[in-house]
């Protein structure tokens, strides 16, 4: 669909592909953003592989704006069926909605598929009216739900300085939290340990020792470092550790994904992978990464045996070893946070961000999304209240 705007020669068009959109033109815009997860190869190999498709719940349907030939801006979107791959839990308004007599699905959704990690906002080249171009969208944007009588549209894991720009919009900010790991100024691997309690460092070099005592060893992967047999053995050990926790293993990406990560994406991939003394071919366990920049970003891990732990080694300590030795200076290891926040990943907002085109919903759920803020807040603070850190860092000295 392509609406005509003039008069200065524009045009938007929804697209149900992102093949449609050459590479080059999409990564002038992807590209100079700090995360990783809207460039062209990583968003076409989710649908190219059948993870983020129609028939998985997620209909592609992004939002693209042109000056004559030229993309100028872009929104990757996706019509959803169901609210799963998104880690952001609105099922209990989905319920709300069935009980009003309100249709909830389908609804807009902007985010990297399956991805828990912030940095979505609105693609625009660098020398365009932001504003405006944000402005244009927001009414493509609510042009289209209007006549396909779309409940809602949802953007999740923002950009922190995008949220007031589509507040100003008239958008809700909801706020939940992840686990981020800081770079607080380490040189190595010590220094990270310096900022426990005595009894966690004790923890953390104990854990460390376990997997060297089990006759393991981590080895960082990176690039073209990385056999292409590793990516769908990545799947393999990927698959594994989903189907462990049967319904709730979020099993969404098929092995067609793993392997074409190694023809084009290989250079933003880090693996840690686990090797044993007595077998040092394979790895027994790996954690897959991806780094972009100062960043690293956890995604999946899986092991063949259990091994006491390699968990903790492979997903933590040895990403943030890695990290230290390379200046990274932001490690978000995904979803979760049962084990993390022992391990220095203290609680960090996240926002997304909600327009409802139903009154009745947007009635009702403003003013619980307000409410819920304030006590996010205190969980936040709550929760990094009870770090296990020295009472006096260096930085307070």
């Amino acid at each position: 669909m392509v609406e005509q705007l003039k008069p200065r020669y524009l045009s938007v068009a929804w697209i149900n592909h992102i093949a449609e959109v050459p590479q080059t033109e999409w990564d002038a815009l992807a590209i100079p953003l700090a995360t990783p997860f809207f460039e062209w190869d990583w968003l076409h190999n989710l649908e190219s592989s059948g993870s983020a498709v129609a028939q998985a719940g997620w209909l592609p349907n992004h939002l693209t704006v042109w000056r004559d030939r030229s993309l100028i801006a872009a929104a990757p979107l996706y019509l959803k069926g169901h609210s799963y791959g998104e880690f952001v839990f609105d099922h209990q308004w989905a319920d709300l909605a069935q009980r009003i007599g309100v249709q909830y699905y389908p609804k807009l959704l902007g985010m990297s598929p399956f991805t828990p990690a912030t940095g979505y906002r609105f693609l625009i080249a660098p020398g365009e009216d932001e504003d405006e171009i944000t402005e244009l969208m927001v009414r493509a944007i609510d042009t289209f739900c209007a006549k396909n009588r779309i409940s809602a549209c949802h953007f999740l894991y923002v950009e922190p300085q995008w949220q007031s720009v589509l507040e100003r919009h008239g958008f809700t900010t909801w706020i939940n939290h992840s686990y981020v790991w800081q770079n607080q100024g380490f040189q190595t691997f010590d220094d990270y340990l310096a900022v426990f309690n005595a009894n966690q460092r004790r923890n953390i070099k104990r854990e460390r020792k376990a997997v060297a005592t089990n006759g393991l060893r981590l080895q960082p992967l990176t690039g073209d470092q990385i056999p292409k047999s590793m990516f769908p053995l990545m799947y393999n050990f990927y698959a594994d550790t989903c189907d462990k926790f049967g319904w709730w293993g979020s099993k969404y990406l098929t092995k067609k994904f793993f392997e074409q990560l190694h023809a084009n994406y290989r250079h933003r991939v880090v693996f840690f992978a686990a090797y044993s003394d007595r077998d040092p071919r394979q790895p027994l366990g790996m954690s897959f990464c991806l780094t972009k920049g100062d960043r690293l970003y956890g995604r999946y891990w899986g092991s063949f045996q259990e091994i006491d732990c390699l968990h903790f080694d492979a997903c933590y300590y040895a990403p943030i070893e890695w990290a230290i030795s390379r200046g990274i200076q932001i490690f978000d290891p995904g979803a979760g946070g049962r084990h993390k926040k022992r391990r220095g990943f203290p609680a960090s907002p996240n926002y997304s961000l909600h327009r409802f085109y139903n009154s009745r919903l947007e009635q009702i759920l403003s003013s619980y999304i307000r409410e819920a803020n304030e006590y996010e807040q205190l969980e936040i603070e709550a929760i990094n209240a009870e770090l296990p850190y020295n009472q006096v860092r260096e930085g307070d000295k």
